[in-house]
């Protein structure tokens, strides 16, 4: 499975979802039950390393403010999340948080930011289809600590002034 197939499967389930997170990791499991145990496999890889890529002191920043705090586990869920929302929003996100401002249509955090589930798609079609857990996916482990600089996520003055765009549209 290529890159290309990887945010397709993301993007049909999205869409076939209508944006649920939830809706989609059960559309996005049914998907994956389609292709052979190899393919599903490839979509984990992909779906890790960007997972791991999120990592990231910037965009946990970027979510304390949508989601109004995020602990460790909300930081892990809403990467999850982030990556369901497709490759134009992840690669937005990835290289300038504050584009959510602009990248998400809409956002509302007892739905949106939670993807729990989408992080256990692969998981769940593999187990299902082989009757066996899914092996070591043979990519390197994400950081210890975010990637880039430390900074006070609970500092409200600093976060409008790292996520100006975000702050107004979701704070202000």
């Amino acid at each position: 499975m290529d890159e290309t197939e990887f945010w397709e499967l993301v993007d049909a389930s999205r869409e076939a979802a209508e944006g649920d997170p939830e809706d989609q990791a059960d559309l996005l499991v049914e998907r994956l039950l389609e292709l052979d145990p190899e393919q599903i496999l490839d979509f984990a890889r992909h779906f890790e390393a960007r997972y791991n890529r999120a990592y990231r002191w910037d965009l946990w920043g970027a979510a304390w403010v949508l989601l109004d705090g995020a602990s460790d586990d909300a930081f892990d869920f809403f990467r999850c999340w982030l990556i369901g929302q497709g490759r134009e929003v992840f690669e937005g996100a990835v290289h300038d948080p504050d584009s959510l401002a602009d990248l998400l249509e809409d956002f509302d955090e007892e739905v949106d930011g939670d993807g729990e589930e989408l992080g256990y798609a692969a998981d769940e079609a593999y187990e299902q289809l082989t009757g066996t857990v899914a092996p070591d996916l043979g990519i390197p482990p994400a950081p210890s600590e975010p990637e880039g600089t430390a900074f006070d996520l609970e500092d409200e003055s600093a976060l409008a002034e790292r996520y100006p765009r975000l702050w107004e549209r979701f704070k202000g």
